[in-house]
């Protein structure tokens, strides 16, 4: 189950399905007890893990948290205020008063209209599932240059694990400015060719995510690209 073999394929399991036994083990996320038996709850891959068997999901949708740091577009605009799309089930209300621009009541299209792209933290999420953004702190800005990529959610942890590695690496060999937001999206700033590279590296990461040896494919990806 744990895919013991480096690059061995995850066992992909579907909803109902009995994963094993559930003697000495614990059910994790994506997963119930049902009598002596792992049954999935999702479709994804099978993973144990200290003794937690759970389910990685094939595709995660986003949902929001605060202090989650997103890439939005914007999709209206009122006298005081800015619709994002946060690739999440709600859009992200942007008051400008959380705008980094001093912003008069009306103007609020001088400063962003709709098609245009922010950099935001997610400032709260309510019950009612309203969703807060803020463009106030530390590199937070209206994203004028590069090109927006889609990263299945699922992959975000990956680009970002063993401090940044991957993406580390991505920088280095593209030689492009990259942002990885926490709802699925990727901003890469560089030559068209570069961006091209990015692209191309990201499309490998969903058809190799699953694999225990995603990491040295990405390797070998930016060794190849390295010495082109």
């Amino acid at each position: 189950m744990t895919g013991a073999e480096e690059g061995a394929v995850l066992r992909l399991v579907t909803p109902g399905e009995a994963i094993g036994a559930s003697s000495g083990v614990r059910a994790g996320t994506g997963t119930l007890k049902q009598g002596n038996e792992i049954i999935s709850t999702k479709l994804g891959w099978a993973k144990e893990n200290n003794g937690v068997v759970f389910v990685d999901p094939i595709y995660s949708a986003y949902l929001p948290r605060s202090g989650d740091l997103v890439i939005g577009i914007v999709e209206s605009v009122r006298n005081n205020l800015w619709f994002a799309e946060v690739n999440g089930p709600f859009n992200g209300l942007l008051p400008m008063s959380l705008a980094p621009w001093k912003v008069e009541f009306g103007a609020a299209r001088e400063h962003m209209d709709i098609g245009d792209v922010m950099l935001a933290r997610v400032q709260e999420v309510d019950e009612a599932h309203n969703i807060v953004i803020t463009m106030k702190g530390v590199g937070l800005r209206k994203l004028k240059e590069g090109t927006v990529l889609d990263l299945p959610v699922n992959l975000v942890k990956l680009v970002r694990s063993d401090n940044d590695s991957i993406l580390n690496s991505l920088k280095e060999v593209s030689d492009c400015r990259i942002i990885v937001a926490d709802n699925g999206r990727m901003w890469v700033d560089g030559s068209p060719e570069n961006i091209s590279m990015v692209r191309d590296a990201i499309d490998l990461l969903r058809s190799s995510g699953h694999m225990n040896n995603v990491t040295n494919v990405i390797s070998q990806f930016v060794e190849e690209r390295r010495n082109e």
